[in-house]
């Protein structure tokens, strides 16, 4: 099972993505784990994708796909893997298609977890993360256990610097440009399946195991 979340910021794509892994054992693949892994290996695609990072500039699509392509060659992804955050752009997806061909795989189905804007607002605004082990939590959904601590690891929390209103909006504004076609794209191929995000978190990972099963 090969699947690909989209949606927008705020949607959900890491919760479900982690819940998915659990769930049918197979790997979440971030483009920004994979980057950080790769730069802290010291790998020759890591040295490339350090200089980019190092100088605030964007990693290459090919330095990324190729870091993908390393990756989904290990053995857990043998059956399957869940790739989250990517591809962002029309000609990302047209690359990792390639990218998969060569290697004979192809996605299976992408998930898009469909939020109105609104909702994007009220959630990430809301937000917070663990500085030390990702965990994310949210002022009235998914609150932590104690202000400011994370359940998970007892690291600290802290609310993103783009996680206000005015980025917020720059940031849809960005997904409605570079992003949102690719749902038209899958939708051409036949692999888009539209999942509601909204509801409790259990509530949308059903309407997504029903979409990837």
């Amino acid at each position: 099972m090969r699947v690909i979340l989209l949606g927008p910021p705020g949607s959900g794509k890491g919760t479900q993505a982690n819940l998915l892994q659990e769930r049918f054992s197979i790997p979440k693949i971030s483009t920004g784990d994979i980057l950080r892994a790769a730069v802290s290996d010291g790998n020759e695609l890591g040295k490339q994708a350090g200089a980019y990072m190092d100088q605030g500039q964007l990693v290459p699509d090919e330095i990324v796909v190729g870091l993908i392509k390393n990756r989904i060659q290990e053995a857990d992804c043998r059956n399957g893997f869940i790739l989250d955050g990517f591809p962002r752009t029309i000609v990302q997806a047209e690359k990792l298609e390639e990218m998969l061909r060569s290697m004979n795989q192809d996605i299976d189905v992408v998930v898009d977890l469909e939020v109105d804007h609104q909702e994007v607002l009220v959630r990430l605004a809301g937000r917070s993360t663990c500085k030390q082990c990702g965990a994310m939590y949210h002022t009235t959904s998914h609150p932590p256990k104690a202000v400011g601590v994370c359940d998970e690891c007892g690291g600290e929390l802290y609310q993103r610097e783009d996680d206000n209103e005015a980025t917020i909006l720059k940031r849809l504004t960005v997904y409605d440009r570079q992003t949102a076609p690719l749902k038209q794209y899958y939708e051409n191929q036949g692999k888009l399946k539209t999942a509601p995000g909204r509801g409790t978190v259990d509530e949308i990972f059903s309407r997504v195991c029903e979409m990837v099963n």
